[in-house]
This record gives C-alpha cells, structure tokens and sequence, in this order.
C-alpha cells in the first residue's frame, strides 16, 4: 500500500521508545512503566489510525485525479471528433455552395438562350428611312434576304423576291423602301417600262416617302434610257416643283440641263 513506509518509520520510532525504555526500567517502577506502555501505544494506535485516514485519503485522491485524466481524455477525443465533423461539414458546405453557385448560372445561361430565342420568334423594332414601324422575324428575314440579292447585283432575283414581299406583306412597314428598290431592281435588269411603273407607283401611294424625289429622278433615268426625252423632262419639272430641296432636285436640275428636245 502507499503508507507501509510511514508504519515502517512508526514501528522503527516505537522500537527505539521500546528500548530506551527498557533501559531506564530500573528507574521506574512496574505502574509507572505499565502506564508509559500504554500511553505510547495509545498514540501510536492513534498514528496509525491518522496514517490510514491519510493514505485512503490519498488514495481516493488518485483516483479521482485518475477519473479526472480518463474525463479529460474523453474530452479531448470529443473535440477531435468535433474537429473532424465541422470540417466535413465545411468541405460539404462549400460544396453545396459551389453547386448552387454552378446551378444559378447554368439557370441564367438558359433563361438567356431562350430569351433570345423568343426575342427572334417577337416582333421586332424597325427604323429604315426615317419610319419606325413593328416588323415580325419572317417579314424581316425576307426583306433581308431581297436586299442581300440586291447588292449582290442579283438584279433578276431581287426583283422577283421584292415583288413577293411586296405582295406577301402589303401592310408591311417595308413596303415603300421595297418598291423603290424594286424599281431599282428592275432598272438594273433593264426593264424600264415595270421600274417605271414601279416608281410612279410610289410616288403616288406615298408622295412624304424620303424616297419619293429619288424614285422621280430614277424614273426619268428610265424615261431617258427609253429615248422619251420629253416624258424625262415632264418627270423632273415635277421632282424639282414638289421636292424643290431634297438632293435629288438638284440633280435633277443638273440632268435637265443636259436634255436636247
């Protein structure tokens, strides 16, 4: 047990008492050594009994200390598992925002592309020669794809894809710009008596176009193109009178200037 070297020093200690004793037992007489006896045994007894109070003390100090450690390591394994938990769930976390984050914009990138696609399927906002008007995607498309044949120098398809829009869409916004260039269409392909009538046509219908004074003078070309000197003339007298400032006035001024008869 932990006290056996304190008893060992008790027992030394009475044992030397014992002794000395002992020797001066013939200074005592027998009562007085009998009640020394006892009283060194009464307070060794008393020793002895406070040493085991002190080593069941001690021991139960141990073990709590003991139980106190075992708690502490408890402890201790908690928190690394806590450590390990809140870790993992950090990681799943930041993985979970990742993919909310990789969600919002695959969401986004959708809603985009179908956005423009119903942007293409909408009426679309037109601004062409000082009118702005609604056009749908199938009547731009085609306006389109007759002016690309147009500057291409196609003059024969253009002229056939212009008259088809025109007869396609007659309320169609376009419909004064298609005209005049396909009189310009028929122009190029030298059938001057349709691109007169063509222009004439325009000019007619829609007499405020900004096309109008150059749909005149483009039909006087025609007129001289012709040999019909004097229809030209009559056509640029009227381009000059109703437009008197536009540009093709002027040139129009300048192109009489050159007509004989």
């Amino acid at each position: 047990m932990t006290h056996s070297p304190i008893r060992a020093r008790t027992a030394a200690a009475v044992a030397l008492l014992l002794c000395a004793g002992a020797a001066q037992a013939g200074m005592f007489d027998d009562e007085e050594a009998r009640k020394a006896i006892l009283d060194l045994r009464s307070r060794l007894q008393a020793t002895d009994a406070k040493l085991g109070d002190l080593a069941a003390a001690n021991d139960k100090l141990l073990d709590q200390i003991g139980q106190l450690r075992k708690s502490l390591l408890d402890l201790n394994s908690q928190l690394e598992a806590a450590r390990a938990d809140s870790a993992k769930l950090r990681g799943t976390q930041e993985q979970l925002l990742k993919d909310v984050a990789d969600g919002q914009r695959k969401s986004k990138d959708t809603l985009q592309a179908l956005d423009d696609r119903l942007r293409k399927l909408e009426p679309q906002q037109v601004s062409l020669d000082g009118k702005d008007f609604t056009a749908e995607p199938d009547e731009r498309k085609a306006h389109d794809q007759a002016m690309a044949l147009l500057r291409n120098g196609e003059f024969d398809k253009a002229a056939a894809a212009l008259s088809s829009f025109i007869a396609r869409y007659p309320s169609s916004g376009y419909v004064e710009s298609a005209r005049f260039w396909l009189g310009n269409a028929q122009y190029g392909k030298k059938d001057y008596k349709e691109a007169i009538a063509t222009f004439r046509t325009l000019v007619a219908q829609s007499p405020d176009h900004p096309r109008a004074p150059e749909a005149l003078l483009a039909m006087a070309n025609c007129q001289l193109e012709m040999k019909d000197n004097r229809g030209a003339r009559k056509t640029l007298d009227d381009l000059v009178k109703n437009y008197p400032k536009s540009e093709a006035a002027a040139a129009g001024k300048e192109r009489m200037a050159t007509i004989k008869g």
